[in-house]
């Protein structure tokens, strides 16, 4: 019986000390893993604080134009006998650009030349007639029928004279008007007749952009009328993107074009370079003069009944911050902030719930807000 009892008594020993040996490993191997556990990095996902208007800048495609261009053509009909221009040369005013065949008008001319001579010597004929029969009829030689008759034939021939002297001036101007010439400094933009042609009094023959400050046209959402009208523009060439001009709003159509339904304007290029040429395509953009926002996803607001706040990233520590902020509003997926953050401060995008002010994190880079 005592063997019995002292096996027994060895054996809940070796127990007992069993168990606190593995107490004790336990408690040991417990400890790191917790001191372990509070020093891990939680991945986040982040953006970066970025402030704009808070009404995105609209941007319109147009093509740089003459605020003037107008098409010429010959104030009579006839055949064009020269093309003195061709695109793109540059002209001044009263410059010829095109002739046309001037025989027959020469020739009209000619012919009132010639009835202006004879008109003048009937005049001046029928004129000395009236003066002689004048004489007579004081002396009491000639009655006054001969002389009412010889001042009647007298009027008519100076009137005949007149007449033909207006003729001779016309044919002059229709002679003169067989050339063209430009009507203020510019450039040619179009030439729309050839030599050969025959063409039609008025009919255009080329158009002459004039010169001065160049314009973007461009046309205009209905939805975007009163911006145009209140904010501030601005035009970029395509072909030199990283030059900003500051343009006006010089015209804008009150009626809607009947195919786009969208309105024409005009914004003048205030200070432009020589590197502007007509043709070229650009980019006006309209700003407003609305305050800068952020503007950040739904899931970085947090709001646990002590007003909107987010979690920054401490530059040095990596830990986190927890910033109240001011919410102007909201829109489909991002919350519209006004004050609270500074520029490029790194905010939680995702999970605010689930995390404490002092936690450190390891930033994942998101997208820009």
């Amino acid at each position: 019986m005592s063997k019995e009892r002292h096996k027994r008594r060895m054996s809940a020993s070796v127990r007992v000390v069993g168990a606190v040996a593995l107490a004790l490993g336990l408690c040991a191997c417990g400890k790191p893993a917790a001191r372990s556990e509070s020093r891990t990095e939680h991945p986040v996902l982040v953006v970066t604080v970025h402030f704009a208007p808070a009404v995105a800048p609209r941007n319109l495609v147009g093509t740089i134009k003459a605020r003037v261009e107008s098409n010429l053509g010959f104030r009579v009909t006839g055949k064009i006998a020269q093309r003195l221009v061709d695109r793109g040369a540059v002209v001044k005013a009263g410059q010829p650009l095109a002739i046309l065949d001037r025989t027959d008008w020469e020739l009209q001319l000619q012919q009132a030349q010639a009835a202006l001579s004879a008109a003048r010597a009937a005049r001046d004929q029928t004129v000395a007639e009236r003066d002689r029969v004048a004489q007579l009829r004081t002396r009491g030689w000639s009655t006054a029928s001969d002389l009412d008759k010889a001042s009647a034939t007298a009027d008519q021939a100076v009137g005949a004279f007149v007449q033909a002297e207006r003729a001779v001036a016309l044919q002059q101007n229709a002679l003169s008007y067989a050339t063209l010439v430009a009507d203020a400094d510019g450039v040619v933009t179009a030439t729309l007749a050839e030599p050969g042609q025959v063409v039609a009094s008025g009919q255009a023959v080329v158009t002459l952009a004039h010169a001065g400050e160049p314009e973007a046209d461009v046309s205009i959402p209905e939805a975007l009328l009163e911006r145009v009208r209140t904010g501030h523009a601005s035009v970029t060439l395509w072909s030199q993107p990283d030059e900003v001009h500051a343009a006006k709003l010089r015209e804008l159509t009150p009626s809607a074009d009947p195919a786009t339904r969208t309105y024409p304007a005009r914004f003048t290029i205030e200070r432009p370079s020589d590197q502007i040429e007509l043709g070229m395509s650009a980019t006006v953009t309209i700003t407003d003069a609305s305050p800068s926002v952020a503007r950040l996803p739904l899931g970085a607001i947090l709001d646990d009944g002590k007003g909107a706040s987010v979690f920054v990233i401490d530059p040095q520590s990596k830990e986190l911050v927890r910033r109240p902020v001011v919410i102007a509003g909201y829109d489909a997926k991002d919350a519209i902030i006004t004050s609270g953050l500074a520029e490029g401060e790194a905010v939680i995008a995702l999970g605010v719930q689930k995390l404490h002010d002092g936690d450190a994190v390891r930033p994942v880079n998101g997208p820009s807000a």
